[in-house]
């Protein structure tokens, strides 16, 4: 199972909120798919599929805020 972690956004940015998922768990992704949205207050950034696989499971749902570095889902 991989994690989808809440990258290195810029200088400054500890946090980011999940606007939107691309997708629920059971829904098949590629690499390089977009699976998630974030929002800073600075800028709006798409997280992508590392790798091949199904989404798992959602931690953290839309609308919440998570940190950088915080596991985000599961891609299995």
């Amino acid at each position: 199972m991989t994690a989808i972690i809440v990258p290195e956004l810029g200088e400054g940015i500890t946090k980011a909120t999940v606007a939107c998922w691309h997708g629920k768990p059971g829904a098949v992704v590629n690499k390089g798919d977009d699976i998630v949205e974030l929002v800073t207050d600075k800028a709006v950034f798409n997280v992508a599929a590392e790798q091949n696989g199904t989404i798992k499971e959602i931690l953290i749902p839309e609308g919440k805020e998570a940190s950088i570095g915080a596991t985000l889902a599961y891609i299995e």
